[in-house]
């Protein structure tokens, strides 16, 4: 023990540990007089220091013994000198950290283990750390225990309570990807790890961020591995404590006051994080200026991570940064004017200050020093032209976003002029609206406004700036007004102003082409800006200051109803403010007032302006010949929302209506009809209705075929069958005649006596109806007169009309939803549409026919015969059953399409009979074919040979009676009529039949070669096509058996050599001449042991086995049905694998042979279920289970699943499975 200022040895401890140990650590405590070491034994001793009589002494105190595990690693609990009074601190807390666990105890006031915690897994070979640091959590100070083990460390924070214990929590973990040999904090919230290659990882332990990765091999850092192998005492130490000493060095790293120690081989290196300063001079020296920047202002904040060297509150530290951040603006600014290249293109310059100027001028606005920006930083930059129109261009957005409101007068004028220099009037308006009234020039400003056309800006000047709100008005009815009063209207965009009228701020310029475009858009402003003045809000955002809200109303509304303008002519009509309004955009400025009256409440001068207001707008609209119906119209619609209000103050003369209403209603002016009815639509929909006499109103609408509104006044009389009237004679509305009478006469809250009168009244226009839309009043019908469909079929005396009803109702493709059962049409009816169908469209009769359900098969078919509809009679003699008269029929109509081709000379090759001639014989073969499976033999030679005949008839004749064209073309559509009968009538038959014709029995065999080699061509090809198939079944079928047969046969080889139920090794039990049973699922059993489970079956004086964990797994009850399926015959006797030591079973002649039949044991019948499996649906193996099942009967089908199968359930009779056969196609030579 040395004396470290005089470098005197104060005393040698001999007997601090047993003999033989290594010291591995030895620590002092806050108490100088007390220590804690650590051997290689694994014990940890306390060493108290005496001095009695001038003699020093020293004490020493097992506190852990290294049977009970090896302590490897001690950390006592240091606190600075300011935490000395800390309530902890009298505990003399030690952690220690053995190689499975750690302990936290207390050895004051008297020895207490405070916490274990057991490692779990980990790798023997990583080194167990420790280290205390005191940190703040939620205001209070206490020590929190770092401790890992490998690659993950757990934070522990120690606490003391109210009663005076210590009580330990967890914290989060740190999940790293390497493993540790250090632990160190820097402070509270920075550790630095070392891992076992040698790499410092800087850590912030909040985030968990890795702030910095360091290699320190060339440190060539000293290990405490001689000390942990106990080398100089002999190495009597654990194989586990020497394996955590090949990376031990503890001794070898030291950490205080924020700088860490490392003992190197050669030397000692200190390592230190850098003060906040010299981060940030470190970036700067690097000439990262704006990174420099980025990492002081992330100091300014508080979110910089492992800062050291700030000190004090917040706005001090802030303060502190603050001023750096200054000195690095300053010499940025300087570096952006001096790097700034000499020569090249103006863009490039602009690029570069683009760059660079943004970064200043951010940085000044969230230091909020507007006063470096608009000083030093403006007049450093104003020294290079580009540089400056950079810097005011940056401002724009800062403006725009309310972040940047006050700027200089002198900055302020430099900005307008930039602008306008390059042309960007709208930006520096968007600007002005955005700025500080105080900081403007307003004379030079308004000036510029109005000679730039930036309204908006102006307006805001005058409001903001003077408290004016009359003059920007003046300014724009001087401008709109001239053309207006010319009696050139112009064409306003509707907008919608409403109570949000201040989001209007931006009117979209669209108008007039040409010279009235620009007037467009101020007259748009000019409503808004009125709408918000009147509304109490700013234009074109904020609001009016409050006590200047109810001036600001009255002198709009003095403004607005003035007499004369100041200057007037004495040509000037008078109220020219509102004439010029009306003129301009009537409904927008009559929604305006509609706005500001509902804002009217108590205030009588306000129902003074009100009254005063309407009483004009009559003056100036009625007494006027210029304004148009529509214009009129909005007025007095208008007027009529407003009288409608229960707390209507206005009085309006009733006769003024009723001259508004002969004006519309005027039927000398045929023009604009359609806007004067919806003009008084809107009005009498407004509450005017109450203005008017409803006689005279009815009157007058009818005589003016105002048919929507008779429908208002009608529908509030319930006459609502006279509705139905007002549909039909408006030409845009009649298709809707529909859907009213359908609600009318199915939605509830009508009377019966009002659906009885619409139901009449639909049924006197029925007719009507129909013409206009047939589909619509077949539905109609269908739903609302279903029970007088006879009656509504005699109304219709128009047979097209009825026609097209019957079509409508009957036949479902006309896309209309109509339930056919429960509408009940009888028979009558559908044969009525049937006759119809003949007469207006033969065509479709057949595809109809189809379709449709309710008729009679023997009426049908007169009627047909009737029209002389020969394929629609054989089609339906053919739904009646009657084959060989609906054959006749074909067959004669044939044979008349072929005697008018024999009868023609030569014609061109499309001629149209031939084509007639191909039709009708393919539709005949049709019939032929669909009915020839329910046919027996005789009965389809009576349909095939005929046809046949008909066919070759022709041919018989002379070659020089029927062109060369036609001949070559018939010979075709016989051979077609063979290869069709072919499937259906034996060939035999078939060359018997035609070589017996007395034609060809003369020796003419030249003339029927092409048909008897076409037919032998389609014998050759199905005999190869049969071949080939044979061939094709054939290879799948061994190869199939190939598959089974190596399946069946291959070795078993057993999953585990111990018995499945007794689990006891096979080997250990062959003395008892036990047989060993092993299943192709892989488990093995012992004979007997399968015997006690009830796993066998004696069949035929055969042992059956099957496998019992197998079998218990696929449901309770299987072994039984098994048993029961080997009595039937559908399981085989199974083979049983014996053991070496097997013995034959006493008195069994059966199992010394082999069965007399070829059998398959349960090993090879799962084989098959899995080779089934992978096959599984019908494929190949579907069609050998067919094909074994065709073979003669045996005692046993492999694969057969059940004895007998019905035939129509055979594979080979499934339409999948069918061959389409058709002949090669015909060669002529």
């Amino acid at each position: 023990m040395w004396d470290l200022a005089s470098g005197k040895l104060l005393r040698s401890i001999t007997d601090a540990h047993p003999p033989g140990t290594a010291i591995l650590h030895i620590k002092f405590t806050d108490d100088p007089t007390l220590a804690i070491c650590n051997d290689s034994g694994g014990s940890v001793f306390e060493l108290t220091f005496k001095r009695v009589m001038g003699v020093r002494t020293c004490e020493s105190r097992c506190l852990f013994s290294g049977s009970k595990g090896e302590v490897c690693c001690i950390e006592p609990l240091h606190s600075k000198p300011e935490l000395k009074d800390h309530p902890i601190t009298q505990f003399s807390l030690l952690a220690m950290a053995s190689l499975t666990k750690i302990l936290v105890i207390g050895l004051k006031p008297s020895l207490k283990v405070w916490m274990t915690f057991p490692y779990g897994r980990m790798d023997p070979s990583s080194v167990p750390l420790l280290a205390w640091h005191f940190v703040a959590v939620q205001n209070y100070v206490n020590p929190m225990l770092a401790f890992c083990r490998g690659d993950v460390v757990h934070f522990l924070l120690v606490k003391r309570d109210e009663s005076g214990a210590i009580h330990v929590t967890k914290q989060k973990h740190l999940h790293l990807y390497y493993d540790l040999i250090n632990f160190t904090w820097i402070n509270s919230r920075t550790v630095v790890l070392l891992d076992s290659v040698e790499k410092l990882h800087v850590i912030d332990r909040q985030t968990q961020e890795e702030l910095e990765t360091v290699e320190i091999s060339e440190v060539q850092l000293v290990y405490n591995s001689s000390h942990f192998k106990s080398l100089a005492t002999g190495g009597n130490v654990s194989q586990a404590l020497a394996l955590v000493g090949e990376k031990a060095c503890y001794q070898s790293i030291s950490s205080y006051g924020g700088q860490i120690f490392y003992l190197g081989t050669k030397s000692v290196y200190v390592m230190m994080l850098r003060s906040w300063r010299e981060r940030v001079d470190h970036l700067l020296k690097q000439d990262c200026l704006t990174e420099a920047l980025a990492l002081a202002w992330s100091f300014h904040e508080g979110k910089a991570k492992a800062v050291v060297g700030l000190s004090g509150d917040a706005s001090k530290r802030k303060a502190i940064v603050a001023d750096r951040m200054v000195e690095i603006l300053f010499h940025y600014a300087d570096r952006a004017l001096k790097k700034c290249p000499d020569q090249g293109k103006i863009q490039v310059m602009e690029q570069h200050f683009q760059d660079m100027v943004p970064v200043i001028v951010d940085y000044c606005l969230l230091l909020q020093r507007k006063d470096l920006l608009f000083s030093q930083m403006y007049d450093k930059l104003s020294e290079n032209s580009v540089a400056k129109g950079v810097f005011l261009e940056c401002l724009e957005p800062y403006i725009l976003s309310d972040k940047l409101v006050g700027i200089t007068p002198q900055v302020m004028k430099d900005l307008i002029v930039h602008f306008q220099d390059k042309k960007l009037m709208e930006n520096v308006e968007a600007l002005i609206v955005h700025m500080d009234i105080t900081s403007l020039d307003i004379q030079q400003v308004v000036l510029m406004c109005w000679e730039n056309r930036l309204y908006d800006a102006m307006i805001y000047v005058y409001n903001r700036g003077m408290n004016e709100f009359i003059s920007p008005m003046e300014k724009l009815f001087r401008v709109i007004a001239p053309p207006l009063n010319a009696g050139k209207t112009l064409t306003a965009v509707s907008f919608c102003v409403d109570k949000c009228v201040h989001f209007l701020g931006q009117i979209p310029k669209v108008g007039m082409a040409g010279l009235y475009d620009e007037q467009v858009v101020m007259g748009n402003k000019l409503l808004v800006y009125i709408s918000c003045c009147l509304a109490g809000r700013a234009y074109p955002l904020g609001d009016i200051p409050e006590d200047l809200v109810p001036l600001v109303k009255n002198q709009v509304f003095e403004f607005l109803i003035r007499l004369h303008s100041a200057e007037a002519s004495p040509e000037e009509e008078i109220y020219p403010y509102i004439r010029t309004l009306l003129h301009f955009d009537t409904r927008e400025f009559l929604n305006v007032l509609a706005l500001t009256f509902e804002d009217f409440k108590n205030d009588k001068q306000a129902v003074e302006y009100q009254q005063r207001i309407v009483d004009i707008l009559l003056k100036v609209m009625v007494e006027n010949s210029d304004f148009t119906p529509s214009q009129v119209g909005c007025l007095f619609t208008f007027l009529a929302r407003q009288l409608a209000k229960p707390d209507n103050t206005l009085f309006v003369n009733r006769t003024l209506f009723d001259q508004v209403l002969e004006f519309l209603c005027s039927p000398d002016d045929d023009s604009r009809h359609s806007e004067r009815q919806q003009v008084l639509l809107e009005l009498l929909q407004a509450g005017g209705i109450v203005q008017f006499e409803e006689s005279r109103l009815i009157r007058m609408a009818e005589k003016a075929e105002f048919y929507q509104i008779c429908e208002f006044m009608y529908e509030r009389e319930h006459q609502y069958d006279k509705i139905i009237d007002c549909y039909l004679r408006d030409p845009l509305r009649e298709e809707e005649v529909f859907n009213y009478i359908h609600n009318i006469l199915s939605i509830p809250g009508h009377s019966p006596e009002e659906k009885q009168s619409v139901w009449q009244k639909a049924m006197d226009h029925i007719e009507e109806l129909v013409s206009l839309k047939p589909c619509k009043a077949a539905e109609l019908v269908a739903t609302h007169f279903s029970g007088h469909i006879e009656t509504v079929i005699k109304k219709l005396q128009n047979q097209v009309l009825l026609f097209k009803f019957l079509r409508s109702l009957l036949d479902p493709r006309e896309g209309i939803h109509i339930n056919q059962e429960l509408l009940q049409i009888s028979p009558c009816i559908t044969e009525q549409f049937i006759e119809l169908l003949c007469q207006f469209n033969p065509t479709q009769v057949i595809e109809t026919l189809q379709v449709l359900e309710c008729y009679r098969l023997e009426e049908t078919i007169q009627i047909t015969q009737k029209y002389q509809l020969h394929e629609v009679t054989a089609y339906l003699l053919e739904k009646k059953g009657d084959i060989h008269g609906a054959f006749l029929i074909m067959l004669e109509r044939l044979q008349s399409k072929l005697q008018e081709v024999t009868h023609q000379g030569e014609n061109t090759k499309e001629d149209p009979s031939l084509k007639d001639v191909e039709d009708t014989m393919v539709e005949t073969i049709a019939l032929c074919q669909r009915n020839s499976h329910n046919l027996n033999q005789q009965q389809r030679e009576a349909l095939w040979f005929p046809l046949l005949e008909a066919m070759m008839a022709p041919q018989k004749l002379s070659s020089s009676a029927i062109p060369h064209l036609h001949s070559e073309a018939l010979k075709s559509l016989t051979m077609q009529v063979l290869n069709s009968m072919a499937a259906f009538i034996a060939l035999p038959s078939i060359l018997q039949r035609i070589l017996q014709d007395p034609v060809y029995g003369k020796g003419k065999l030249g003339e029927i070669q092409g048909l008897i080699l076409g037919m032998l061509d389609t014998f050759n090809y199905e005999q190869t096509l049969l071949e080939t198939t044979t061939s094709l079944l054939n290879q799948d079928l061994h190869w199939s058996l190939c598959n089974l047969r190596a399946s069946v046969t291959r070795g078993l080889n057993p999953k585990q050599d111990y018995c499945s139920i007794c689990l006891q090794q096979y080997k250990r039990r062959q003395e008892m001449a036990d047989e060993i049973i092993v299943f192709s699922c892989g488990h093995l059993y012992h004979s007997f042991c399968l015997q006690n489970k009830e796993c066998t079956v004696e069949f035929e004086g055969q042992t059956r086995w099957t496998c019992y964990k197998c079998s218990s797994s696929n449901k309770v009850g299987k072994l039984s049905e098994n048993s029961s399926e080997i009595k039937k015959g559908r399981i085989t006797p199974s083979q049983v694998k014996m053991s070496p030591s097997y013995h034959q079973s006493k008195g069994d002649p059966t199992a010394k042979k082999g069965t007399s039949e070829p059998v398959l044991d349960p090993q090879q019948i799962q084989a098959f279920d899995q080779l089934c499996r992978l096959y599984r649906g019908s494929s190949r193996l579907a069609l050998l289970t067919e094909l074994s099942q065709n073979r003669s009967s045996e005692s046993y089908r492999p694969f057969s699943g059940s004895q007998s199968a019905p035939a129509f359930n055979s594979i080979f009779q499934n339409e999948n499975f069918q061959l389409q056969l058709i002949p090669p196609p015909v060669t002529e030579d």
